[in-house]
């Protein structure tokens, strides 16, 4: 029963994070995906090696650039966007006065400027960061840590905040999961950078740790707490800084 559980979770972690139509095979419940977040990281690696897969094998037939953007549109629609959504959606709730009008800012499916503007540069930085990184088969192992660093990082906020809405939401089901799955989760998402990317694996947990603690506090003074926004943001600019610490090492 144990196991059926887990894989249970598991199946959870993939209808949740990506557009694959497992859930129609696997039906999946609120208490499934409380204990998804252990296996949010493996997800997360296994995006990013797709992401990094599909660069490396266009970089002989295209330009560094372009072949850079084609892999991180793959991404987005592998995920259906879900945490380029949150991103735009945070960054436009930057500009409220008021805890409560960020929170129905975040409600609103319109983009705004900060919304915009966020989504463009992290973009930008990620096709920049694939490109300089020459597209070598290191790239994969680079992109699929970023992947599970950044997953990991949201999975840990999950367990540590209470959830900023009082009516729930996206994401509230993580916020039930538990620290030790969290704990587990994160020590999974390191063991994954290691293997995958050695010593440049090492550092980018150092800034995934980092990223998820000053998160943290932000999200505590700014909302309270967490919401499923907040947690996808924190996906994004993890990914994105994992990416560029790798650069900082590699180049």
């Amino acid at each position: 029963m144990r196991a059926v559980e887990e894989l249970r979770a598991v199946a959870a972690a993939i209808t949740f994070q990506t557009r694959l139509p497992l859930g129609r095979r696997i039906a999946v419940g609120g208490d499934d995906v409380a204990r998804s977040g252990v296996a949010f990281p493996l997800v997360g690696a296994g995006v990013g090696a797709a992401v990094g897969g599909v660069a490396v094998a266009l970089a002989p037939h295209l330009s560094p650039l372009v072949a850079a953007a084609i892999a991180l549109a793959f991404g987005a629609l592998l995920t259906g966007g879900l945490h380029l959504d949150a991103l735009a959606d945070t960054a436009d709730a930057l500009g409220a006065r008021t805890r409560e009008r960020a929170l129905e800012i975040m409600r609103d499916h319109a983009i705004g400027a900060y919304g915009a503007t966020g989504l463009g540069l992290d973009l930008l930085l990620k096709a920049g960061v694939l490109a300089a990184l020459d597209l070598r088969t290191r790239t994969i192992g680079v992109v699929a840590a970023a992947g599970a660093l950044s997953r990991a990082g949201s999975v840990a906020l999950a367990a540590a905040l209470p959830y900023a809405r009082a009516e729930g939401g996206t994401g509230v089901s993580l916020t039930t999961g538990g620290r030790i799955r969290a704990f587990v989760g994160a020590t999974l998402a390191v063991g994954i950078a290691l293997a995958a990317a050695g010593t440049t694996g090492a550092a980018m947990a150092g800034v995934a740790l980092a990223v998820a603690v000053v998160a943290a506090f932000a999200f505590r003074a700014w909302l309270g707490g967490v919401t499923g926004d907040t947690l996808g943001a924190v996906v994004e600019l993890t990914e994105t800084a994992g990416l560029v610490t790798a650069l900082a090492i590699l180049a």
